[in-house]
This record gives structure tokens, sequence and C-alpha cells, in this order.
């Protein structure tokens, strides 16, 4: 909730580290970010001083970065920004880290090509056939016709199963043997 979100547009320092991890996919790279500024007195643009971000990739924006971008890229960075401070022997180091919610080039400075991520099939499963839920109606009878039974029971009466069932004619021909 209190956290600091940042944008930063900048230049892929280092080639994406990829590690398959328990947790899921990871990758890593170095970002530069140099400030331009106009110089009136040389009247062009000069670089001004370059900050150096660690941007911290998970899950399947890991694998679509260690696939798509490359070392001296423009991209966009989207994510939180998190500063670490260290101490090594006797000095002190400050590092930012940025653990990225959505990166892409900067096509200000390039084209790029888009192509949607293909996710895994799920295995086949045995396709069923859909039972038939429907009810038959019962038919009332009419004035001097006799009443009409449904189709399941005419087919039933055709293939030699009574009201009784077929369960009860099986155990009358088990006895009967």
């Amino acid at each position: 909730m209190n956290e600091t979100n940042v944008c930063v547009v900048g230049n892929v320092a280092t080639r994406p580290a990829y590690r398959e991890l328990a947790t899921g996919p990871s990758a890593r790279f170095r970002l530069a970010v140099t400030a331009r500024y106009w110089d009136r007195e040389k009247n062009v643009w000069t670089d001004g001083h370059t900050n150096f971000f660690t941007v911290w990739a998970n899950r399947q924006l890991a694998v679509n970065v260690a696939a798509c971008v490359e070392v001296g890229q423009p991209v966009v960075v989207q994510g939180r920004l998190k500063v670490r401070t260290e101490v090594q022997g006797q000095q002190q180091w400050a590092s930012a880290d940025i653990d990225a919610v959505a990166i892409g080039h900067d096509l200000s400075r390039g084209m790029a090509f888009f192509q949607r991520a293909v996710k895994p099939e799920a295995p086949p499963t045995a396709a069923r056939p859909e039972p038939n839920w429907e009810t038959p109606r019962p038919t009332e009878p009419q004035d001097g016709q006799p009443e009409q039974r449904g189709q399941e029971q005419q087919d039933m009466q055709e293939q030699g199963v009574g009201e009784r069932g077929l369960a009860s004619q099986e155990q009358e021909a088990v006895a009967v043997t």
C-alpha cells in the first residue's frame, strides 16, 4: 500500500539472467537511465548523470523478458522501487531495485512487433456425450381413448422389458435355470 511505484525509461545494460526457481521463473537485468538536458552554452543536448537499476521480473514476465530483451535496447519499466543499503567490510553500498510489473520496448526510439505468448494447452480429455436431461411429459387420457405411453416406455416394451423392468426378468430367468 505504501509502495513507491515508478516508471523508468532507459537502456538495457546487461543481458537478462533467467532462472527457474521453486516459486517460478525469475529474470533480472541492469537498466541504465541517463538524464539528458539542453546545454544553452553549447546549443546541444548533453548527457547528465546515469542511474543504474536492477530490474526483477517474475513468472510469465520473466519468460518473456528472457526471450525478447537484449543489451542496448530502449525499454520502459514500470514497477515497485526498493532501495537497499548494505555494509560490506568498511564500505556502505546502496542499490536500487525495481520489481517490474510491466516491461516494454520504447517505441519512440524504434519498432517492435508484438506476439502474444502461447500458453501450454491442457491435456485433452475424453469427450463424453451430453446426457439427456429432459423428462417425458405424462399424457392425459382423453374420452374413450386408451392412455398413451411415453416413447421410453414404448421402446422398453419393444425390447421385451415389461413394467417390472429388466432386472426382475433376469432374476426370473436365473431362477428358472
